[in-house]
This record gives structure tokens, sequence and C-alpha cells, in this order.
């Protein structure tokens, strides 16, 4: 039997707040909870057991509060839907409130409920109850959610949860956080309250700018000679896919994505100018040089990437976004103030069908579900590297269709096409550390029983601070494949120490001191089996990567999360490169 098929207790057990908490999750369609247990929701966590029973929202249980906002986030990154999370008091939180700014930064929806108290001092009880209350709890994080409530009554919490699973799910989109009173979850009711129906309360319609505007825009890109498109936060929708393909071909324009966000145009296309990269690379930054019009659909730092590209002086930049609805003096998240001729205030993806609509493009086809596409060719056996590792995992994918959860910072963007939405989910958001196995579990969530297997490639030092999160997987049968590009090394500071060495005309030698993660080394597959998973490796050449990689794929599609520990060579060079060729074409540029 299932934790969520366990019967409802006989008898008369009462009605008491978190009963109610727990009904309003459920109209609410929140279809499942996070959560590592905590006595300050040991009422609502009763509630959800044994008052609903087999009703959603079903229970995932996680071994950290950090994975558990990470799992939501993995699944709001597939579904642009809000899963909830329970954080423990204060304490809770705290542990919590890295991966809470990743979702803010990221902007995906998330429902966190917290917990605290009793607020009333009178029903403490000693030392433990005053370590788990605070005032004013929601001050911890307020910076970086869109709202948050600490209501001590059952009324007054029913409204909280309504406003904020709206506000949660309205563009542009952040966690809401609603602080619940031990007290009120653990009131005895005299009967169980009638609960709103949820379109009584119905969330605001999506912001679009007027027509005028519209038609602005429409003109300014109907008289452009070489537009140019980039496209940030977008949609998983097929439909808008479908119709930025559209655009892109009625206005002949060149389109840039982005790496640190989901796909959003097919990278194969004509149109598509240049690789996705965490930075611009010069061929990137020359398209947008050479533009005399430049139509931002909700780009990350918008300011700072034609800061890269260099003179743009005589360029019109017309950028669609809501993301300044969520600035604020705290976080510089926002980056730089972005030069706008034309701001258009709306939804991204709502503004690009009345641009199109204004245009007379067509709506397009949705886009296929296709088999992984792979740029890379492996001309031979050799050590792995992040570039050999890309063709290689090409190779053992061509005929699958997966989704490509997390790739590392040194990934080279142009050795893989997306063709799809859910071809590739994008990052993190707030370029940590630790976030990447949650967020596979809640992407696997999201995409069970779909025919796409979720893979990822996490950076060693990733994995080692989110290993606990896969044993959630292992515990609800979550299929994944993830790969660890493991170089036992938190290598990206590496190279910072070696700029600072140069610099201050110091030893370059001594730049792995502090940053190594060897003597001992990690058998990173011998702690994932420990935990239920399936652990292949080490493995060290692209040879035994395929190996691994064709029995990890087996395991996978047969229902089981897999964890590969492939030992990489820090870091990669043209001459690492050598014996690498892109399909047709000549041999790669690392």
């Amino acid at each position: 039997m299932s934790e969520i098929d366990a019967p409802l207790p006989s008898g008369d057990n009462g009605v008491w707040g978190s009963d109610v908490v727990a009904g309003m999750l459920r109209l609410l369609d929140i279809p499942y909870v996070a959560l590592n247990p905590g006595s300050s929701f040991r009422g609502l966590h009763d509630s959800i057991v044994n008052h609903l029973g087999n009703q959603r929202p079903q229970m995932l249980l996680c071994l950290h509060e950090e994975h558990a906002v990470a799992v939501a986030h993995g699944y709001a990154k597939v579904t642009g839907k809000p899963m909830g999370v329970i954080l423990h008091s204060n304490v809770g939180l705290m542990h919590g409130a890295m991966a809470i700014y990743n979702a803010w930064c990221d902007r995906v929806p998330m429902l966190i409920l917290g917990a605290t108290g009793p607020v009333d001092a009178a029903e403490r009880r000693p030392w433990i109850d005053w370590l788990h209350t605070a005032k004013d709890q929601g001050a911890l994080i307020r910076p970086y959610v869109k709202w948050d409530d600490q209501p001590v009554s059952v009324p007054a919490m029913i409204e909280a949860l309504i406003r904020a699973a709206n506000v949660t799910r309205t563009a542009p989109m952040a966690p809401a956080y609603v602080c619940l009173d031990v007290s009120m979850q653990e009131q005895r009711l005299d009967e169980l309250p009638a609960l709103p129906a949820p379109g009584r309360f119905a969330a605001p319609s999506p912001s679009v700018p007027g027509r005028a505007d519209v038609r602005s825009a429409a003109d300014m890109l109907a008289r452009a000679a070489k537009p140019v498109i980039l496209f940030g936060r977008v949609s998983r929708s097929g439909s808008d896919w479908a119709r930025r393909v559209a655009l892109a071909e009625k206005l002949g324009a060149c389109v840039l994505t982005d790496i640190k966000v989901g796909a959003a145009f097919p990278t194969d296309h004509p149109l598509h100018a240049a690789k996705p990269g965490f930075f611009l690379d010069e061929a990137a930054a020359a398209t947008i040089r050479n533009a005399d019009l430049i139509l931002a659909f909700d780009w990350v730092d918008l300011s700072g990437t034609l800061r890269q590209a260099g003179d743009i002086a005589e360029a019109q930049i017309i950028n669609v976004s809501l993301d300044h609805h969520l600035h604020n003096g705290w976080s510089m998240d926002h980056q730089a103030l972005a030069p706008a001729h034309l701001h258009l205030v709306g939804d991204p993806d709502l503004v690009l069908h009345l641009i199109a609509d204004e245009l007379g493009a067509e709506p397009g086809l949705d886009p296929a579900v296709l088999p992984a596409a792979p740029a890379l060719k492996l001309a031979e056996d050799r050590p792995l590297d992040i570039v050999s590792l890309a063709a290689t995992m090409g190779e053992a994918f061509r005929d699958q269709v997966i989704s490509l959860v997390r790739l590392p910072l040194g990934w080279a963007g142009d050795s893989w096409h997306f063709r799809h939405p859910l071809d590739y989910l994008g990052t993190d958001g707030g370029a940590g550390i630790g976030s990447g196995p949650g967020m596979l579990v809640g992407a696997a969530l999201a995409l069970a029983g779909s025919e796409r297997l979720p893979v990822a490639v996490l950076g060693d030092g990733d994995t080692m601070m989110g290993i606990s999160a896969l044993w959630t997987a292992a515990h609800y049968k979550l299929p994944f494949l993830a790969i660890v590009a493991n170089n036992r090394s938190f290598y990206n500071d590496e190279i910072h120490q070696e700029r600072v060495a140069l610099t201050r005309h110091r030893p370059v030698e001594n730049k792995w001191i502090g940053q190594r993660i060897d003597e001992p080394d990690i058998d990173i597959a011998a702690i994932a089996r420990a935990q239920g998973l399936v652990g292949l490796g080490p493995v060290s050449t692209a040879g035994e990567l395929a190996a691994a990689l064709a029995e990890g794929l087996k395991a996978a599609r047969s229902g089981s999360p897999v964890v590969i520990d492939a030992r990489i060579v820090p870091g990669y060079s043209p001459a690492m490169a050598a014996g690498m060729t892109r399909q047709g074409a000549s041999p790669v540029e690392a």
C-alpha cells in the first residue's frame, strides 16, 4: 500500500484547522506537496495523510528542505504550474532559502507553506517552541517572494491561500509564501466550514499592451531591414513555439536564444544565428551589432547582453517584459537598466501572438516530438572531456526522446540541437550550486508517464551538495538518467584563481588548492546505489561512457533512476576537440 492509499481511521476524529488547509490545497489544484517533516506543521501533515486520504495533493518526502523547493522548481520548469512545498518554521525556511531564491530568479510559480508558533506565547512549550517561532517569519525571504502572509485564523488562512495561489500563477510568476500558525492548525472546529469555489476568486487575466503600442511595434518591425529577435523566458507551449518560428520567418529575422533558460526556438533553424550560451560568442555579438532593430521577449539581462555585443547605437530596441513588476531594492537579479525605444508591458507569449497577428504571420505548426539531435560526432575513443561527453551522449540518445533538464557551465552550446520546448529546460536561475539533483527529481515527476526521458548533466560539486535529493526519486520510482561530469574539482573557481594568479604574478600551479575534491576520492555511483538508485561507473573514456549509457538507458526505460559517474578532464581546449567534427562540417572549435 502506498503512502497516499492508507484508509481513513474509523470513529469520530473531529475537524481541525489543518483539515481546512488540506482541503484548500486540493481545491486549488496543488497536485503535490514536497516536504521534510517538522513539528510546526504536524497538524497539516496529519490532515494530508488522514483527512484527505488518497485525494491529492500527494505528499513527497524529501531529506532536506532545499531539495523540497528544488523539486517544486523542476516540476514548474516542465509544467509552468505550481507545486506545494511545506517548510518547518524558521529553521526549515532558512534551509530552503537558497532554493527559493533560485525559483525567484527563474520566475517560476510555487506555493510555499511555512509554519510557526504558537504565535500566542502563552501556548508555547518550553525551549523548542520559542526557537521555532518568529514575529515576522516572512521577513527571511520577503525580498525574493512575490507575496507572503501569516494568517492566524481559519477564515484568514482560506483567503491567504486563494490569494497566494492566484499571485504565484500570474505573470510574472514567482513563489508565494503563507506561514501557518500551529495553533490555527490544531484548533478543533465544530464543523468543517464550507470551502469557497475556486472559480469565485479567479486569477487576474494576463497582461497585454494597448493596441496602439502593438501596432507601433509591428510598424517598426515591418520597416526594419535587419531585425534580430531575442527569445528569453518564454513558455513550454508547442503553439507558442510554432508562432515564434512563424514570426521569425515572416520577418526574415535572425534569432538568438539563451542557455540559461529553456529551449525557445529550434537551434538548427537557418534563422538561428549563433549557439546558445551563458554569454555571447562572437557570432552572437556580431548578429546583434549588425541589427537595425532588436525585439527582446523577456530576455535575461538585456542590458548586459547589449553591452557585450558592443556598438548598437543605431539599433531600435523593443523590450517585451513584465519583469519590472518584481524588481526591488534588495536583489540585483533584475540586472542593469535596459534601453528600450518601446517597452511593451505584457506576457511575452501573448504579446508575441498579438504582434504576429498584426503582421499577418501564420500560426505555424506545433513542433514534432523528435528523438535527440546531437550536433557532434565522435571520431574515436578518447579520454572524456565535456565535448566528447556531449558527443557520446548524442550517439547513445540518437533514437530517444529526452528532455535535457540541466547542463553544466562548460557545456558547448553548439553540441546539441533543441527542436521542441521540452528538449531543454534551462538552469536554476540563481546560479548557485546544489540545486541540480532536486530539480532533476522534480522534472522527472512532471514527465512521469510521458514518452520523454529526463536526462541531466550535473557537476560533481552540484551533485554532492544535493546528493540526498536522489533518494526521493528512488522512493517514488521516478526514472531519469543523470550523468555526473566529474572533474573532481570546483573547477570554475580554479579558473578564477588562475586569473588572479596571473594578474598578481603569483604561481598558477597553486590554483587547485582549496578546489580539488580528492584524497579521498568520492565514489558517486556507490552513493547513488546506497540510496536505491542504479549507480554506474566511474568511467573515464568515451567507450566506457557509451557502454554505461546503454546500460543506464535500459534501466531508466524500465523505471529506475540512474546515476553515471563520468570522470572528465577539467576544462577543454581546441586540442581536446581533436577528432570531433560537426556532422557534415568543419572541426569543432571548443
